[in-house]
């Protein structure tokens, strides 16, 4: 599988209140409130998001076959338990270009949890299946990921909740440091944020045609 240059995501989500057990509150002396959950980032890769399936073994645009496309990704998570549940809903649109008969298009695709942006930590394949009706060029069907995470992988540790809720006043030192810029805290967060990445199982030619088209 080509290898992806993911960037890391913080997944930080402003609330009102105080933060529960295992996330952070950091709204004293920095002015916002932000809770982290352990919850992965939901995306699809950058040319995995589309399959074209070809009617012979060339690739020219006058024997593509069909089409198909992964959308509307809808990401569900479940962070409260020592495994983290995560799992993602999405739709697949295809058209083909011969409507004539009934056909039946089955179609694979991967959901991985990356740790860290480069670490693939698990990975799954599976299958969606397209049925076009006679006369119909276009049809979609829906398809489902998931997978789990282990609460305490994607847990900070102690003393990097410290440097990052440390109260600081107008005046001290580090009162206008991020502590985000911190090579130890930032080297933390990432070990602890997750990805799922969702995508079509493509071989090389089609992934190769998707990079190159």
């Amino acid at each position: 599988m080509r290898k992806y240059r993911f960037a890391v995501t913080l997944a930080f989500a402003l609330v009102a209140g105080c933060a529960s057990d295992g996330e952070l509150d950091v709204s004293s002396g920095v002015g916002v409130t932000a809770t982290r959950t352990g919850c992965p980032v939901v995306a699809v890769p950058e040319g995995t998001g589309d399959i074209t399936l070809f009617s012979n073994a060339g690739q020219n645009l006058d024997a593509v076959d069909v089409v198909a496309s992964i959308t509307k990704l809808r990401p569900n998570c479940n962070s409260s338990g020592e495994r983290i549940y995560s799992a993602a809903d999405f739709e697949v649109l295809a058209r083909r270009s011969d409507p004539r008969g009934a056909r039946s298009v089955t179609l694979p695709y991967f959901s991985t949890i990356v740790q860290g942006g480069n670490a693939v930590v698990a990975k799954r394949v599976g299958k969606v299946t397209i049925n076009f009706a006679d006369g119909q060029d276009r049809a979609s069907a829906t398809g489902k990921a998931a997978s789990y995470i282990d609460a305490t992988s994607a847990r900070l540790p102690e003393d990097i909740v410290a440097k990052i809720t440390k109260k600081r006043r107008p005046g001290d030192a580090d009162a206008a440091l991020d502590p985000m810029a911190d090579p130890e805290v930032k080297a933390a967060v990432q070990r602890a944020s997750f990805e799922m990445l969702v995508g079509f199982q493509l071989t090389e030619e089609q992934l190769r045609y998707n990079v190159t088209r």
